[in-house]
Formats: structure tokens, sequence, C-alpha cells
């Protein structure tokens, strides 16, 4: 079915890896009329010299050949320096060199409602417009109604919390959420907790929270533009002195946010103990989550086994989860996935581990301050339960195949309760 295109004009803040690949999406797609790019300073010599950082990609080549194919010819085009405009692939694009701060963005005079912030620098939605230094509800103070942020949101005052009018969402999961009459900014949470919220929720769908008691995840993370090419000397305070180091040398030891994240996107989350580690590794994308949770059992006969699990995402990558979750027996490894089209998380099935032990549990210790004959009169005051570890390999496209076109979805979608 062909998708109906959108009246709306597109807004992205920023041209770094998401801005410039959420633009090669919506170039693609040509769901909006006409794209509007702030990159709020001047770049390179010319108009000519954006136009080439946008049109080849050291990781996924050159646009043209993402669009059509190794036989295909330049699509960007009828550059004008004075206006800042080009056609790319014939959708009108024009660049704005003048403010980095959303609220000086003029928005408003660009006919602009819908604005996605992929700069990575304005994530607090407490912070009002007029914070110095620029805030991510100065979109809205510019002129657009809607902003959606390309990462997790991240307060800095403990003592606040999300506003009303603030919401985070995984497209697929709980895009629901999103009420038009109500929330004004839209928090895309993170790469990670986009792979992650599909290789959970399948689970917790199939056994309920009760029986998940515990989980935790490690994501072998491809390095991001925060880190560096050659060892730094920090700076002043810095309490992880290994995010000066060199990624060309290292794997990185480093945290992540998708556990609390998560919890916002998968409210049951809340009730299982969950933890979320994070390494960098030298390689420019492709990531990989390797995920490990303990499942309650019925009984030691009827325990889960690593060809439950793989039923179990078998069946929602080809049900439910089809636009997103693909179940895969290949062997693969992180090359194979990057500009995987569309695929929030793919579940490397071959990979599936599971082992079952028991627990013993002494009920009379766990009674308390029961009375004493009570506690004489259990049959069975130690009782077994059975609890099974699964270990889960699933893969994403940290940027354009996972991550950037999930996001484009929540846009089309956020736009279409606009329209």
């Amino acid at each position: 079915m062909t998708e109906a295109k959108s009246p709306l004009k597109l807004g992205i803040n920023g041209l770094g890896r998401i801005g410039k690949l959420t633009l090669w999406h919506h170039v693609s797609r040509k769901h909006f009329p006409e794209i509007v790019v702030n990159i709020g300073r001047q770049a390179g010599r010319s108009l000519e010299d954006i136009a080439n950082y946008i049109e080849k990609d050291s990781t996924y080549g050159r646009l043209n050949v993402y669009l059509y194919g190794h036989r295909s010819g330049r699509v960007i085009e009828n550059l004008n320096e004075a206006e800042g405009t080009m056609t790319i692939d014939g959708v009108p694009v024009r660049i704005l060199r003048e403010s980095r701060n959303p609220a000086e963005i003029n928005w408003r005079k660009h006919d602009v409602r819908l604005v996605v912030d992929s700069t990575g620098r304005f994530t607090d939605p407490t912070k009002p417009a007029s914070e110095p230094g620029g805030a991510l509800r100065g979109h809205l103070e510019a002129g657009a109604e809607r902003a959606i942020l390309s990462a997790p949101f991240k307060i800095k005052d403990k003592e606040k919390t999300i506003p009303e009018d603030a919401v985070t969402t995984v497209m697929g999961i709980n895009e629901d959420d999103f009420n038009p009459a109500k929330h004004k900014l839209v928090s895309a949470a993170s790469c990670t907790t986009t792979c992650l919220a599909y290789m959970i929720k399948p689970l917790i769908d199939h056994f309920g929270a009760d029986r998940i008691l515990t989980a935790s995840m490690v994501t072998v993370h491809a390095a991001t533009g925060s880190q560096m090419v050659l060892d730094r000397l920090p700076a002043a305070g810095a309490k992880d002195l290994r995010k000066n180091r060199s990624i060309f040398n290292n794997i990185i030891l480093t945290t992540t946010g998708a556990a609390k994240a998560l919890a916002l996107v998968i409210p049951e989350m809340r009730r299982i103990g969950f933890i979320a580690e994070s390494v960098r590794i030298p390689t420019s994308t492709g990531s990989l989550i390797i995920l490990t949770v303990n499942i309650h059992d019925e009984s030691v006969e009827n325990r889960v086994t690593r060809e439950v699990i793989n039923e179990i995402y078998a069946k929602a990558a080809s049900g439910p989860m089809k636009d997103y979750l693909v179940y895969t027996e290949e062997q693969n490894v992180s090359a194979d996935i990057i500009g995987y089209p569309r695929a929030a998380a793919i579940i490397e099935a071959s990979e599936t581990h599971t082992r079952t032990a028991t627990i013993r549990v002494d009920i009379s210790k766990a009674c308390g301050e029961a009375p004493e004959e009570a506690l004489k009169a259990l049959a069975c005051p130690l009782v077994e339960v059975p609890v099974t570890q699964v270990v889960i390999y699933g893969w994403y496209d940290n940027e354009l195949g996972s991550y950037t076109n999930m996001l484009g979805d929540l846009t089309v979608y956020i736009a279409g309760k606009m329209s």
C-alpha cells in the first residue's frame, strides 16, 4: 500500500551521524514535501562542500548508490548559495547556517511545525526555552509544534521528573503513548533501548513479568562521535578517564541508560531486577546485545528450553512484530547487519542458550515471625524452585539500519497525528 504524503515540512536540527542519515531516510521516503536542516554555523567553503558531505558517507557509501544502486549518478542538484537551498533526489532541502540555539532557529519563518533534534546536546525536557546555550523546548518557542529527540531524555536536576508534555516512545512498542493533545516533546529513546525493547517484549508477552525474576544485558557497541580518535588529556574534573582513550586501539568500558529508558516504554520492567552495561569497540557501526534472563519455570520436567525461546521470537517476528523484529538461524558477523532495512533487532537464534537449575527455599525462614506451631505443621519446609537462565543475542545497526529507520517511522507517525 502506498504511504500517504504529509503536507508538513520537516525540520532537522543537526547534521551529525543521525541527522545526516535522517535526511537520507526522508529523501528516500519522500513523505515530506520539503526538508529544512539547521546546522547553525558556516561549514566548509560553500554550500557545495555541505552537499558533498551529505552525498558521501564513510560507513554507508554514496547517497545515490543507497537510493538507486551502483549505476546511478549524482542526485544533488540546483544549489543556490544565497538561499542555502538544493534539491536532493527531487526533494527541496534548505540549509540554515545562522543559530545553534533552538529558540533562535526561525522555524516559524520557514513554516516548519515538526522538528527532529539530532544534535545530542538538548536532552533535558525540563529546561526552559530561555536556557543559556539552548534547550529542546526552544524549538517550540521558535515556531515548531512538536520536537522529536533522537536520544533519551536526561534530566540534570534529580529533583525534577519528566514534564507532562513529554513522552518516550519506541515505534512498534508504545507509540500509542503519544497523545497529540498533550505531548509536545517526544524522545525516540536510543538505538540500544530500541533493540532491547524488541528483545524483552516478546518474553514478557509470553511468560508475564512475574515469571521473569532478573535480567541483564551487555551491549557490544560500535564507536560513537563522543569518543576520541587518539588519546586526549581529560577535562578538569572528568570522572571517566576511559572516554579520552583512542577508540582505534581499545575495547572501552562505558555506561548505558538503556535500563532506565526501557522502563519508560515497557512499564512492566519496573518489576524486574535489571542491569545494563556497555562496551565500545573499534567498528564504525553494527552492534550486539547479549541479553541474560532468569525465568521461573513451571517445573524441572516442563522447563524453558532454547527451542521454546526461539519459537517465541520466530512467532513474534512473523506476527505482531513482523515490521521490526527479524529472526534468523544464519550465522552473522557485525558487517552483515550494517544497513539491514528496518530491523530494530535481529535475533541470532543459533546462539540462544538455556540452563536450568533449582533454588532451594527454606519456607520456615522466609515466613519471618510466623507462629512456631504453624511452622512445625509445614509438611515440606524446603521447596525447590526451578529457574532457567536464558542467553539471547540480538544484532542492531545502531545508525541507519535500525535506529534512523525506526526514528523515521516514528516521525511519520507523529506527523500523521498532526495533520
